[in-house]
């Protein structure tokens, strides 16, 4: 049986039509880019990924759509290429997760729904497909924080992801806040609690935050995660999008299947 292969997605956070990097999901501690969205897309496809990660957090924080025409952007850079893309942000309802898959997006992220209206879940992977939903547990000390990291709650990540699994997800993006954007090291002893929990049904765990260096990709690769959510660390230039993948066993860029111009 063919192993499945440790995906590297890059990441492109988006806050008022602009790329930026909030420091441990703080917005009063953000880094704003020049480039535009659709040019970070395509460096990162140039590079050879196979996923991009991308995070509305207008949407994130208030629900707003403002960011909509950035994301088809980027939907259309990627699907030029074979590149698939996963949107996070404010995906907070069954219309909000249409939406998304509309806009071009192959995966949506859930996450504030997750806790907040767990029944909706269990619907979206009815309607659209378990491949389709990602559940987003994003947790300080081991609990989980909603409303772009604005909120807590007394929810335990792993215990989340459990009741998740009973809704029929399959996949989650799990990001330990106190490690996000601080070019430290991903929170492995939470990552390996949490794919412990959904070992048996067979649900795959996505790290993020902290993400740093390429031995930390081989430790996750390792650990048995499906990939690797890699931001910060790519725009100082602290690590290669092309040894990251190496790292996670990418032979080399996908066949081109257009020119993007």
């Amino acid at each position: 049986m063919t192993s499945r292969p440790f995906e590297i997605l890059p990441s492109i956070d988006v806050r008022g039509g602009k790329v930026v990097d909030l420091y441990q999901g703080d917005f009063a501690q953000e880094t704003v880019y020049n480039d535009a969205a659709e040019t970070v897309a395509r460096r990162f496809v140039d590079a050879g990924c196979r996923w991009i990660h991308m995070v509305d957090l207008d949407g994130s924080r208030d629900g707003t759509g403002r960011n909509k025409g950035i994301i088809r952007r980027v939907s259309e850079v990627a699907k030029r290429s074979g590149v698939r893309l996963e949107l996070g942000g404010g995906i907070r309802s069954l219309d909000a997760v249409a939406a998304a898959l509309e806009l071009g997006v192959d995966r949506a992220v859930i996450g504030t729904a997750a806790v907040e209206q767990p029944e909706m879940v269990g619907e979206a992977v009815v309607r659209f497909g378990a491949d389709a939903i990602v559940v987003g547990i994003d947790s300080r000390d081991g609990l989980v924080a909603t409303r772009g990291w604005t909120a807590g709650s007394t929810v335990r990540a792993a215990a989340l992801a459990r009741q998740m699994v009973e809704r029929g997800v399959v996949r989650f993006v799990c990001t330990d806040i106190t490690r996000d954007s601080t070019l430290t090291e991903p929170n492995f002893a939470s990552l390996e609690e949490i794919a412990l929990a959904v070992a048996d049904s067979g649900a795959r765990v996505i790290a993020s935050g902290g993400v740093t260096t390429v031995e930390q990709v081989r430790r996750l690769k390792d650990a048995g995660l499906e990939g690797a959510i890699i931001g910060s660390a790519l725009y100082v230039g602290k690590m290669r999008l092309e040894d990251a993948l190496a790292a996670a066993g990418h032979d080399g860029p996908i066949q081109q299947q257009a020119e993007i111009r």
